[in-house]
């Protein structure tokens, strides 16, 4: 994967030039660094489009907030960037992970679980 960072940088008007012009093949997805949430919905609605691929992603100076998993989820992202559980604002998430991995399950909305 080529993925889109600083050069997408989550902005749809710069998603669309990369697009256009094959700049990568993928989208690390920073909600809040383009401002809302419909915004990178939008972001990720373009790579989607496209069969990219899409990489839900935290920021420095992250919070224990785990709404980047459900995000990832929700919008069906292939991967999601949360760094090594080595601190507390990053073991939220897995715990996150593991908690929708555990009601799909058990809603029969997921037939593959984790060993």
């Amino acid at each position: 994967m080529l993925v889109g960072d600083d050069l997408y940088t989550t902005n749809t008007r710069l998603i669309a030039q990369g697009l256009e012009h094959n700049w990568a093949n993928a989208l690390l997805l920073k909600v809040n660094q383009i401002g809302a949430v419909s915004e990178s919905m939008a972001a990720a609605r373009m790579l989607f489009e496209r069969k990219q691929k899409v990489i839900v992603s935290h920021r420095s100076g992250e919070t224990t907030s785990s709404v980047i998993a459900d995000l990832a989820v929700g919008i069906g992202a292939q991967f999601i960037k949360t760094g090594a559980p080595a601190r507390g604002e990053r073991v939220v998430k897995y715990n996150r992970l593991l908690q929708i991995e555990e009601f799909l399950v058990s809603q029969g909305k997921l037939t593959f679980q984790a060993q």
